[in-house]
């Protein structure tokens, strides 16, 4: 994070050997360059993705660093997708330095030679190798350890939501065609004992045929304390008005797996929230972000999981531009542009900037003071 341009053109020296790597699913495609830009690989050599298939490309970059005297190696590849993180992982075993470019420079870039938009397995490879030679490139970084955790969870945990999210709307989706009324019962749709009726009673004539009595054995029989008989009755009462569709035993299976679905869901987002609150605990000075006014747990966990280990940042400006918010405009000559932020970041880093910055303003009065001044 802290190589100027310069700097990474230092490292791309006479005795360099630049691979550039186009990462696949299965298969990875490879071409070979010197500092200058000349070719030294007759073809593109292709390998698999597995310890095979990585074992068969340092044989192939070593017969080809002694065949032209080169010293030392760099190679460069997209990170897209989750392919190319067991190769970095492999190569840096076995101390080849691994180096990555962006995917939209690679996509501006692939013209500069035939001023063909062609995108190809040939083609890719060269195009990140000239990208590396400039030294448009940034050394990736995987974080290890608790960060590496942390950000694993929250990954995790990002998924599990967004199903949960969805089956939460499959669920009123479904209670608006055969129940609509349901929903006028409870101000949360999701409480306890509305689930466990959803379960076991779903449909309004359901509701009619075991009566308040038999609502009322069914949140006794769950243990739930919170609604009684009054409740049940209120439930019958809209069941007796429902305008709802007639559903047959289809309709009976499908909410039993949403709301079982949904009930799991749940689970897993408190077991992942409890792992997660317990493993912040042991990232670095991390007490000194919590007691910050306006700065909850969910906020320093979504930070962290993004940004990994803040130590390997030696200016707020990287961070800035690591989560999109650096600030850009277009202008030329008379012309001034409208400053905006550039949006080219870590989307859920930036998200979690933005929120916090919003808490803060609520919360912290020397942060008032900044946003008022």
């Amino acid at each position: 994070m802290n190589l100027t341009q310069n700097d990474r053109l230092k490292q791309v020296t006479a005795d360099t050997l630049i691979v550039g790597v186009d990462v696949g699913s299965q298969t990875h495609f490879c071409r070979a360059f010197d500092w200058r830009g000349f070719e030294l690989s007759r073809r593109v050599f292709k390998f698999s993705n597995d310890r095979m298939g990585f074992l068969t490309f340092l044989r192939w970059t070593e017969e080809l660093m002694n065949k032209t005297e080169m010293k030392k190696v760099i190679v460069g590849c997209e990170p897209t997708g989750c392919y190319w993180l067991t190769f970095q992982k492999f190569l840096q075993n076995h101390d080849v330095k691994l180096v990555t470019v962006n995917p939209f420079t690679v996509n501006r870039s692939k013209e500069l030679d035939d001023n063909s938009p062609e995108k190809s397995d040939l083609k890719d490879p060269k195009t990140i190798a000239m990208l590396v030679k400039e030294g448009r490139y940034s050394t990736s970084y995987l974080p290890e350890g608790v960060y590496a955790e942390i950000r694993e969870a929250s990954v995790c945990r990002d998924q599990i939501m967004k199903q949960h999210v969805r089956l939460s709307n499959q669920i009123q989706g479904w209670l608006q065609k055969f129940f609509p009324e349901y929903l006028d019962c409870y101000s949360d749709w999701d409480s306890t004992s509305g689930l466990m009726l959803l379960k076991s009673a779903p449909l309004p004539q359901d509701i009619l045929k075991i009566g308040a009595g038999g609502i009322n054995q069914i949140w006794r029989d769950a243990k739930v304390r919170a609604a009684g008989l009054k409740r049940a009755q209120v439930l019958v009462e809209a069941a007796q008005e429902s305008v709802g569709l007639e559903a047959g035993e289809a309709a009976r299976l499908e909410i039993w797996v949403l709301v079982n679905d949904y009930i799991l869901k749940a689970e897993q987002l408190k077991r992942l929230d409890e792992y997660l609150e317990e493993k912040i605990k042991e990232v670095p000075n991390v007490e000194k972000l919590l007691a910050i006014k306006g700065v909850g747990m969910s906020t320093v966990i979504g930070f962290i999981a993004e940004v990994g280990d803040i130590g390997r940042f030696t200016d707020p400006k990287q961070i800035q531009k690591l989560a999109g918010l650096e600030i850009v405009k277009k202008s030329s000559g008379k012309k001034k542009g409208q400053p905006r932020i550039s949006k080219r970041g870590r989307r859920k880093l930036r998200r979690t900037m933005y929120e916090s910055a919003r808490a803060l303003m609520n919360w912290n009065p020397a942060f008032q003071d900044v946003f008022l001044y």
